[in-house]
This record gives structure tokens, C-alpha cells and sequence, in this order.
């Protein structure tokens, strides 16, 4: 697995938890991102297991190209996307496609609104098959690095599992950064720029031919991955794994096409109207679904339902514009009845099936109405007009004259409607809707008379409300008045239910007071607040609503904030905090919430019935774990009882093997810490099983950083051939190799 630390911190401390927001994940959370199988898999995310994610991809200039939903499981992989086992894209989500991942592309994940990491697909890519030298032994593979990819984070594998049956003895073969270098059974390096400007060149150097004849007919095995960024342990985080030669689109069975898989959405709203020899088809344009081509325009047909000596009588236009919606297909038979077909077109072919509409005859005229009615505003007016067919066409004219003239001809004043109408001056607006079938509305009026008299600007809270018991305090900026001549004579807040729905009336301010403590709140209960402004001409535009708020009740129990402890080369003790707990006469009980009741990180709360109890935060040992401690505050005043959670996440050290060595008489493994002080236990035959040693993390020579840890065992041991290594300060490594000579 790979990953990157939070930057590790020496001296113990407690910190509050921020909320999480969008950045490369941490280790053991990641994000991998395979560009050519459009395939995400996420890492870690343990402290969410159960909870539903939201993955998308977005586009620079673009936007959301790709998106699912899915449930974090336990285990090392939580959760993967367009991948066997895993989501499809477009699970729990409104984009039904799967995405075509190209470099650039933003990979984000989170849950509920909070933002829980995202990573740049990365710009690396091999180019081109392996190339096996006229020696017989040297494979060579080129590829491409963009200006953004780091040189230093790169790596190029050759994935065959007949590697394991030559002198390679592993699935595997890898090229990092710099010269070549010997490896078992082959020597590698990674070389920038020999084949021409941000390219990359891998070279192989095998022990022998049939390894190097492997790897030279390794096709799809062939791979560079790239990550944006690596810490002390060398996790690597934010990753790219390019795999040449792969496909992409859906992943499994009963996924969405690939953006260039199928045609372009289809229209909606379509309607045929029989209009004497012609049919009327009029539609809601398509749009686009994110990423793929753009619709370049529409294909219409009329196809008669009569068969004549095989065959059917077909009229149709081509309209070549993404904005159009309607047409005329005239020369028909009156006598005959149509079956009506539209598609919309794109680079990526026409909308299947094709959107189907039959023709009908209307001899209804449409309704027409305007929001809002005759009356005298203030200030300037939105007009709306609408009518209750979808593909009738409202016009209107402002100079007081008719819409339609005597025989149903428009008038050629009138104004085709598209959008509300902006009133600014007292205004005579007639209005009249036609229908495809020409059937023609009753023609309205309203007379808007706009006086102008100012009114104060709307009102913005200058922070969140604050609770309080059965009350909330609000503060807000102070309104401009409207006019150098005016004032603001007051101020109007509304308290509305979590529900949306008004709470009881309006609490006012005089004069030019911006705070107000609005009681009278249901205990227990969440509300959110708009406010508006008044002068002497009236009131105000209504603000946009506040942050939820709970209003307190007479019991609150408050377990104060989450923290973070790093481990420390001796017991830390933590306080748990209950002090903002409010009420009188209160009891309290804090508890451990456990995971099971064989739980390896269970501590002892001294004084778990006071305001501050406390507990060590032991050396970390195997099976302990890193996650968070959760504990439960319990407060009780007389019949009233209430609860509240704290989390406590235990921040570890991050610990790596640099080498696992064994021959006889002669056992050693070194590593490094990305803190000092500390024991490190060496464990076989698994994490908890028999310790084969221990060893002290001590400071690394200058000019490195963090702690080095070395176990030398030179008496009598076999190979245990794999270790695990946990440290004191919470590290964890393993299972490691341990090469024999």
C-alpha cells in the first residue's frame, strides 16, 4: 500500500481536529487513479467504514465529467469504481456515464459535503511497446512525463507473473529514477529526455534471455505510475498507475457507456402538432452530457403509418443548430398519420433509441398568465409570463398595442417571450400565446406603475448564530439605507424551522442595531434566520438564510473537541473535557465506546464520573491500533438525560525497512523512523506473533532527518522469511521480505 504522513511533530501535544478539506489524502488513505481502465480505487478511510462516499471527476474548464456513490468497507481497500467487485460510475448519482480519465483530470472524494482528499490524475504514459536489444538481454520501454509530473516520484514496472519462474523470482520488474542499478536477476534504470523532449526512457538489463524475452512480449503488462507527493516512509500518495495498452470504458457488466460509447441525449418535451399539411415539432433542446462532444444539432422525421407495396412514405429535416427547438415538416397528407422521430446529433454519432412522438390534432388554445399582476412596486419588477402548454410561444408588446391582429397575424411590434422582463419604469404589457397547432390564448394585460422610492440593501450575516438556552444570538452586517437622504429605521429577523417552515413571528430592532438575542426557541430544535432591513419607504429584500443553529436546552452534555495525541516515547495522559456542559445539580458518566468487547485499544478512565476524567494513551504494541478513541459523556439532571461523543485520534510515527537480510549465524534489518526514541519489536509468522527481537530508534546521522532503527541477531536462526515491525510510537510495517545471502 502506498501513502504519505501527516508531517510528523517529536514532542507530544494536543491539538483540535480541523474539518477535513480538500488535499491529497494521508496515509493509509489514498487515492489511485488508473487513466486507462477508468478505474478509481480508494485506500484506508477506516474511520468511515459504513458511511457513503462521493467520487467525481472534474474537468479543468469542464466540470464534472464522472460520479458514484459507494459504502466504505473494512480493509485496507475501501471501496473501487468501475471495477469488478467495486461501483459502477454513475452509482447513486444523475451522471450515468462512465468517464474517460485523461491527465489533468481532478479526482475528489467526500462525504456528505465535507471534502475527504482529491488528486490530479498525473501526466505519464508509456508510449510504446518493449524493445529488445540485438545482445538479447536489454529490453528498453519509452514513454512520456508532462511539465507538471515530478521526475523524482516516477516509477516503470513490467508486470508478468512468469518472471517468477527465472531468476527475477517475483511478478515483477522495476525501474526507479537514475542509473542502472542491479537488482535480482536484473539491473535497471530511468532516464529522462534520451528520446526527445518530456520523455522517458526505462532500460533492462537482464541476467538472462528468457527473462528479457518475457518482458519484451509483456504487451498490456508494460505500466508507470506517478504520485504527487511521498513522505519520510516512502508512501506514496495522490497515485497515477498509466497501463499501456488497456482499455477503458465500463469495467463490468451493467455499467454506462464511455463518453464516445454511445450517441448523444436525446431531447426532451417533444411535441407534434397536425398543423392542415404540415406537422410542428417543437422540443426542449438536449444537453450534453459532461465531457462528451457537444450536440451539434437535430434530425427530424416523419414517417407515414401506411404501408404501400412494402414501403412507407419518409419527410424529415436536418436542423444544424444545438439552440434550435422547433421546426416545420410540410407537403404531408392530411388524410395520413405520422409516427414523429427526433435525434440529437454529435461527433459521437445520433441519440438511440430516437425520441418518438405522434402527431395530435389541438383545437384547445392555451392559457396565459403573468406574475406578478397589476399593482404599483417601489422598485423595479421581474415579470414572468407563462402559459400551461410547454410548446406554446408566448409574445408580448409594451406600447400598449395587441399581440395578434384580426386573422390571427402577429403583430410586428410583438416580442417573442424567452426570459422574464426587467420593469423599470411604469409599463402597459399585453401578452398572447400560440400553440403549435396555432390555436391562439386570450389575450392579458398587466400595468406595472414602478415609483422608484428607494429601499435598503439586503442584509448579510457577519457570522454564524450562536446558541444559547431555548435562543440563538444573530449578528449582521449593517444595510445601506438606499438613499444619502435616508436611513435605516429598523431591522426584521424570522426564525425558520429545520423544515423550512416560518417559526412563529418576526423579532424586530430599532434604529441601526445589528445583533439581536431571538428567545423563545424549542429547546433541542434547529433553526435557521433571515433578516431584512426597513427605512421609510418600506421594507427590504429578505436575506439569504443563516447557518443551522440548535437552541440549547436546559441539559446540554458537551464532551468538548475532538483531539489528536502523538504518541510519545513514554504513557501520555489525556483529559477529557465536559466543562461546557450546562446545567445545574448534573451527574456525569464518561464512557469508552468499544468496538468489541475484546477491543486491543480499551484504556482505564480515572474519575470517569467527574467534569475532567483522564486516561494514558499507552506505548503502542501489537494488536493495539491507530484509530480514534471514542468516548461517550453521559449527563444526567433529574428526569432529563442527554449525550454527547469526543474522538481521540492517536497521531503515530511512521517506520519503514530499508533491509531484511538472513544467512547463517547472521540475521539483521534496518529501517528508519520518521520520529525519534522509541522501540521498534520484529515479529515472524505475523504481526502478534513470536518476537525475534526488539532494537532502540536513535536520531539519524546529519544530514537526514527522523530516527534509524538496526536488529543484528548473529547466533543460530533460520529465515523466518517474512517480519513485522511495530513501534512504540505507534508505527506499523509488514509483512517485509527477508532475503536470504
Amino acid at each position: 500500500m502506498f501513502g504519505v504522513s501527516a508531517a510528523v511533530l517529536i514532542a507530544p501535544f494536543i491539538i483540535a481536529v480541523p474539518a477535513a478539506s480538500a488535499a491529497v489524502p494521508t496515509f493509509p488513505n489514498n487515492i489511485i487513479v488508473f487513466p486507462d481502465r477508468d478505474f478509481i480505487t480508494i485506500e484506508g478511510y477506516q474511520d468511515h467504514v459504513g458511511q457513503t462516499a462521493t467520487v467525481e471527476v472534474t474537468r479543468p474548464g469542464v466540470g464534472v465529467i464522472g460520479s458514484a456513490e459507494s459504502v466504505v468497507s473494512a480493509g485496507d481497500v475501501a471501496f473501487e469504481i468501475n471495477h469488478p467487485g467495486g461501483a459502477c460510475w454513475g452509482a447513486g448519482t444523475t451522471l450515468k456515464v462512465t468517464p474517460d480519465i485523461r491527465p489533468g483530470d481532478l479526482v475528489s472524494m467526500k462525504f456528505g459535503d465535507t471534502a475527504a482528499g482529491d488528486t490530479t490524475t498525473q501526466d505519464v504514459y508509456v508510449t510504446g511497446t518493449p524493445v529488445l536489444a540485438a545482445d538479447g538481454v536489454t529490453v528498453t520501454i519509452t514513454g512520456f512525463i508532462g511539465d507538471g509530473a515530478s521526475k523524482a516520484q516516477i516509477e516503470q514496472r513490467i508486470v508478468e507473473p512468469e518472471f517468477k519462474n527465472t531468476a527475477v523470482a517475483r511478478r515483477d520488474v522495476r525501474a526507479a529514477p537514475g542509473p542502472l542499478t542491479a537488482n535480482v536477476g536484473y539491473s535497471s534504470s530511468l532516464e529522462y529526455d534520451i528520446a526527445g523532449p518530456n520523455t522517458f526512457t526505462a532500460t533492462y538489463v537482464f541476467d538472462n534471455q528468457d527473462a528479457a524475452n518475457i518482458a519484451a512480449a509483456a504487451g498490456t503488462g508494460v505500466r508507470v505510475m506517478s504520485w504527487q507527493l511521498e513522505d519520510a516512509a516512502a508512501n506514496r500518495q495522490g497515485l497515477t498507475i498509466a497501463e499501456f495498452g488497456e482499455l477503458g470504458g465500463p469495467g463490468m457488466g451493467g455499467c454506462p457507456n464511455g463518453p464516445l460509447q454511445s450517441g448523444p441525449a436525446g431531447a426532451t418535451d417533444v411535441i407534434a402538432a397536425t398543423v392542415a399539411d404540415s406537422l410542428k415539432i417543437t422540443w426542449t433542446p438536449a444537453q450534453a452530457i459532461p465531457g462528451t462532444p457537444a450536440i451539434t444539432g437535430y434530425r427530424v422525421h416523419a414517417v407515414a403509418q401506411t404501408v404501400v407495396n412494402g414501403e412507407r412514405a419518409e419527410f424529415g429535416k436536418r436542423i444544424d443548430s444545438a439552440a434550435a427547438k422547433t421546426t416545420t415538416i410540410s407537403g404531408l397528407n392530411p388524410a395520413e398519420t405520422y409516427d414523429v422521430f427526433l435525434v440529437s446529433v454529435s461527433s459521437a454519432g445520433e441519440t438511440f433509441p430516437a425520441v418518438h412522438a405522434i402527431p395530435v390534432t389541438d383545437i384547445v388554445a392555451p392559457l396565459t398568465t403573468a406574475s406578478p399582476q397589476t399593482g404599483s412596486f417601489r422598485t423595479a419588477q421581474q415579470l414572468t409570463l407563462s402559459s400551461n402548454e410547454a410548446a406554446a410561444e408566448i409574445y408580448y408588446t409594451t406600447d400598449g398595442s395587441d399581440v395578434f391582429l384580426t386573422g390571427g397575424t402577429l403583430s410586428p411590434v410583438a416580442v417573442l417571450y424567452t426570459q422574464p422582463l426587467n420593469i423599470a419604469a411604469t409599463t402597459t404589457v399585453n401578452f398572447a400565446a400560440v400553440d403549435p397547432s396555432g390555436n391562439i390564448s386570450t389575450q392579458g394585460q398587466v400595468v406595472l406603475t414602478i415609483t422608484n422610492d428607494p429601499l435598503p440593501s439586503t442584509p448579510t450575516f457577519s457570522s454564524p448564530p450562536i446558541a444559547g438556552t431555548g435562543s440563538a444570538t444573530l449578528n449582521w452586517a449593517a444595510a445601506n439605507p438606499g438613499a444619502p437622504e435616508l436611513t435605516v429605521t429598523g431591522y426584521s429577523v424570522q426564525a425558520y424551522t429545520a423544515d423550512g417552515l416560518v417559526a412563529g413571528p418576526a423579532r424586530t430592532t430599532a434604529g441601526d442595531v445589528t445583533t439581536l438575542v431571538f428567545d423563545g426557541l424549542a429547546p433541542d430544535t434547529t433553526y435557521q434566520f433571515t433578516v431584512t432591513a426597513s427605512n421609510a419607504n418600506g421594507a427590504g429584500a429578505e436575506s439569504a438564510k443563516s447557518d443551522p443553529v440548535q437552541a440549547l436546552g436546559a441539559l446540554v452534555a458537551n464532551a468538548g473537541a475532538d483531539q489528536a495525541i502523538t504518541r510519545a516515547v513514554t504513557a501520555t495522559t489525556v483529559v477529557l473535557d465536559g466543562s461546557r456542559t450546562t446545567s445545574t445539580e448534573t451527574t456525569y458518566l464518561w464512557e469508552q465506546v468499544l468496538t468489541s468487547p475484546t477491543d486491543p485499544d480499551r484504556v482505564t478512565l480515572t474519575g470517569p464520573t467527574t467534569v475532567n476524567p483522564t486516561f494514558s494513551l499507552p506505548l503502542f504494541a501489537t494488536p493495539m491500533t491507530n484509530n480514534p478513541l471514542t468516548f461517550r459523556l453521559t449527563v444526567t439532571s433529574g428526569s432529563a438525560v442527554r449525550t454527547d461523543e469526543v474522538r481521540i485520534t492517536p497521531i503515530a510515527s511512521q517506520i519503514s525497512v530499508t533491509g531484511a537480510r538472513w544467512k547463517s549465524r547472521d540475521f539483521r534489518v534496518d529501517g528508519i523512523s520518521s520520529s525519534v526514541g522509541g522501540t521498534v519489536t520484529i515479529h515472524r509468522d505475523g504481526p502478534t506473533g513470536p518476537v525475534i527481537g526488539r532494537a532502540p530508534i536513535t536520531a539519524a546521522a546529519a544530514p537526514q532527518t527522523g530516527g534509524v532503527f538496526t536488529y543484528r541477531l548473529r547466533t543460530s536462526i533460520s529465515n523466518p522469511g517474512s517480519v513485522w515491525i511495530d513501534s512504540t510510537l505507534g508505527g506499523v510495517v509488514g509483512p517485509v521480505t527477508v532475503t536470504a545471502g
